[in-house]
This record gives C-alpha cells, structure tokens and sequence, in this order.
C-alpha cells in the first residue's frame, strides 16, 4: 500500500506523456521512499529561477579588487592600516566600465569592504573608511560612482563585502558583530539603486576576544531579500556555487542540478557532511549520489580567477598579466564548462585598470567575438528534444575549416544530458571528434582542425529527454604567443 501511495503521489507530481512536465524552480525535495530511478526523474526537472537564468546568461563577469590593500601591497591587510593611505590620483569607474564593456563583460563587482574593513563607501559602522582618506577631501564614494558608470553604461553592478573584519573591535561578539555586518549592508542594498549580484565568501576568523565569529546566514539573506529580492548570491548564498578552485577551471563534469545544498540554507552543512560533499568535490550530480540524497538544488557554478598573480593590484606584476592564449584556455573551461566566469581586473593607485591589463581584455573581448559568433553550419539548427541514444546530422558549410563544436541545453527544462559524441563526417567517413559527459547551459570543446561535411550529434545517456537548444560549430584561430 505504502508503495502504491508513492507511485501515485510521484505520478501526479510529474505528470504523464499526455500532460505538461511538473518543473521545480531552484529546489525539490524528493518524497519518502522514492526510487533511485524516481529521484533521478525529478533532479531533471528542477529547473534555475528567473534571476539565476538572467545571470547564467551573462556568461562573463568581472571582479574589482580594490581598496587599502592596492596601497599597502598586500593581499590580506591587517585591519589596522591608516585610512590616510587611500588616496588615488586619478579614479575614473567610467574608465573600468568601458575598458570590461570592450572585453564582452556584463557584470562587475566591487570588493566594497575586504577582510581589513576598510569600507569604499561613507559608512556609518565605523571611521575605518573613505571618509577618513584625503580621497576626493573625505567626500568620495567609489560604491556610488561604479553603480553610477555602470547605470551609465548599461552594465550590471554587484559587490563583495567580506564577513571577516580584521578592524571591527566587536568581531568574535558574534551577535554585537552580525548587528553591524547587517547595518553595512543595508547601506550597501538601499543606497546605490538596483544591485544585481552579492558576493560573500565564508572567510571567518577569531575576534580580538579570541573567540571565533558565528555569522548569522539566516538575517543576512533576509536582508538581501527585503531589499534587492531579484539579485543573486554566490558563494555563501543560494543562488550561485564557488567551483571550488581559483584557477579557472570549471568541471569536465558540471551539474548546475546538485545534491550539493548551499551553506546558508538552514541545515546546509549538516546535509553536505553527510553525503561527503565539498565545494571542491569532483562528483556533484552523479547518480549515485542522486541516489544517496535527500533532493535537489539548481545551483550553478562561478569560475573565479584573477588576470594576474594577486587579486589587488602591484606593480611588479606588470609582466605577469596573463597572456590571451592563457585568457582563452580559461573561457573553454568556465564559460565552455556551464559555468560564468568572473575574471578579476585590478586597478593601479591611480584608480585606473592599468594599460597592460586594459589591453589585454579588449584583446580578448574581440577573440571571443571574432571567432564564436559566426556558426560554420548551413541555417541554424532547430531545437531538439533527445531521447537516450538519439542522434542528429548537420551539414557543415562548404569548404570551411571547423576545430570547436558548442552545444547547449535549455535548461529552462532542467540540465539532463549525462553523457554525448560528437563525430565529423571527412572524406566519406565519420570519426569521433569530441565526446563528453554534461552539457548544461553551455559546453565548447576543441579538436583537430578538419574540413568537416557533416557532424553527428549523439546524446548517448541522459535523465528524462534532453533538450537541446543550440549546436554550432567554429573555426577558432590558432594564437600565436
């Protein structure tokens, strides 16, 4: 009886082939006593919300790490510098935004407070800030004029603020601690318009009272929702996943649908403990450990990596920006991997993206644009709704060259694809020229140059049907060092 019951509750939630699929917006969790192959049925259909799509599609998003640390060549300040220090010659935002705009970005996010507590905008909490520079005679703003240049021009603005304060005498009180961290960022959400992405690491440390700070995750999201209810959260929020390394470096296999539960949520922890999971664990999504879980969140990853050595900026990194071969390599394994990347950018003391660095991206702004927009396939293919071993033909123009095949699902209706090949059809036969394991909202993958006539999309396994929204395939120019 107890199995009948479950059968029948599974079939009225996810409906029949005569009746629209039963979708779950960012989370499912899965009835008492369902099957593996009945969870599984269900992680392919939950499904990213209204904001994480939005975000997803950007594709790239920038860092800026700037503050008390660009003056004092640190990476980690101590909390006790001199806020006399700060003082840029030259700070320009619109500068930042228009140099990020010309390397294909959409978003940038500001590191408002670092773990010293030097705050970039006129706070109230604390005298550790901008008011007490000689920048702009105590009266500037750099919050406020990134939101303005990003308003200006059309890009979406978020901000880092960092739980840790080193400079905050009642961090380790951990209620006296989360009052004020509340304070400054309801400053930072209801002072500066629309905020689209917020930014917070779970960097935690022992207080001057030798006791280690407890943050309440619960109010910190509710602030953020009272105030900005359609930005994201990454990394300690719900919304966007740390990948788990700062190389740039996205999974060969990304489930964006996980077992992986995300820390703020009440139980998170707990839940991730006992299935063994990290954020650096190599298995997200498997079905096996679909199988072990409890149920589901749609929660995509973020590929963090800086354009040079440190993430604030020194001079003696200068020669030591990362090259555009190097910048390349990176989007086939973030943005190529179903992941965003968020690449750091930071501004010089002059409170300028430095000429070096500047070059660089707008180099490999018009890399991206020149050689992945134009598709060598004949029309554009149609959307494509794949069973397990289905196949698909696609005639590639005549005479061209192709080395990169891209596909995408819609993951409108879920990431189900769990295993794909890709064969090129040369000189009347076909091979095998890439295969792979998920797809997500984007996958890119490389292979020998050929002068392909045909290529054979394969979905060999997937959850449910797959849908595929996009095949394209490109000839990406080699780069010369």
């Amino acid at each position: 009886m107890r199995r009948l019951l479950t059968t029948l509750l599974l079939l009225s939630l996810l409906g029949c082939t005569h009746t629209k699929e039963v979708l779950y917006t960012q989370h499912a969790t899965f009835p008492e006593g369902a099957t593996h192959e009945e969870k599984i049925d269900i992680a392919a259909r939950v499904v990213p919300s209204k904001k994480q799509l939005a975000w997803q599609e950007l594709e790239l998003t920038a860092f800026i790490h700037f503050g008390i640390n660009t003056f004092t060549g640190s990476e980690w300040g101590s909390g006790e510098e001199d806020p006399a220090m700060f003082n840029p010659t030259a700070l320009d935002c619109e500068q930042w935004v228009l140099t990020l705009k010309k390397g294909g970005f959409k978003m940038v996010i500001l590191t408002a407070k670092h773990h010293d507590g030097f705050c970039l905008w006129p706070t109230a909490t604390t005298k550790h800030s901008v008011v007490h520079s000689p920048w702009r005679d105590g009266k500037g703003d750099v919050v406020r004029e990134l939101s303005e240049a990003c308003r200006k021009h059309n890009m979406k603005f978020g901000f880092y603020l960092s739980p840790w304060d080193r400079n905050a005498p009642s961090y380790g009180d951990s209620p006296a601690y989360n009052a004020l961290f509340i304070a400054q960022l309801t400053e930072l959400l209801t002072n500066y318009g629309r905020v689209d992405e917020i930014w917070f690491d779970g960097a935690c440390g022992e207080g001057p009272n030798g006791k280690r700070q407890e943050y309440d995750w619960k109010n910190i999201m509710l602030t953020v929702r009272r105030y900005q209810p359609d930005a994201v959260t990454a990394i300690m929020g719900d919304d966007i996943r740390w990948v788990g390394n700062e190389g740039g470096r996205g999974r060969e296999t990304e489930w964006s649908a996980t077992p992986y539960t995300p820390q703020s949520c009440v139980g998170g922890p707990e839940a991730n403990a006992a299935l063994d999971l990290e954020e650096m664990t190599r298995d997200l999504g498997s079905r096996e450990l679909v199988a072990r879980s409890n149920g589901i969140y749609w929660y995509p990853s973020e590929v963090d990596v800086s354009i040079r050595p440190g993430w604030f900026y020194h001079a003696e990194e200068d020669d030591k920006v990362r090259s555009l071969a190097n910048l390349v390599d990176i989007y086939y394994t973030s943005v190529g991997r179903n992941s965003v990347l968020l690449l750091n950018i930071p501004p010089d003391q002059r409170g300028l993206i430095h000429e070096i660095d500047a070059a660089r991206i707008e180099e490999f702004g018009r890399y991206i644009a020149e050689n992945f927009t134009a598709s060598k396939l004949v029309g554009k293919v149609r959307r494509w709704h794949a069973e397990a071993g289905a196949s698909r033909e696609i005639e590639v123009a005549k005479g061209e060259m192709v080395n990169t095949v891209l596909l995408q699902e819609d993951i409108r209706h879920g990431q189900r694809v769990e295993r794909f090949t890709v064969e090129a059809y040369v000189d009347g036969a076909w091979s095998v020229v890439a295969e792979g394991t998920t797809i997500g909202y984007k996958r890119l993958l490389r292979f020998e140059e050929c002068a392909a006539e045909r290529l054979r999309v394969t979905i060999n396994e997937c959850r449910a049907t797959a849908n595929i929204s996009n095949v394209a395939v490109y000839c990406a120019k080699e780069i010369a060092e």
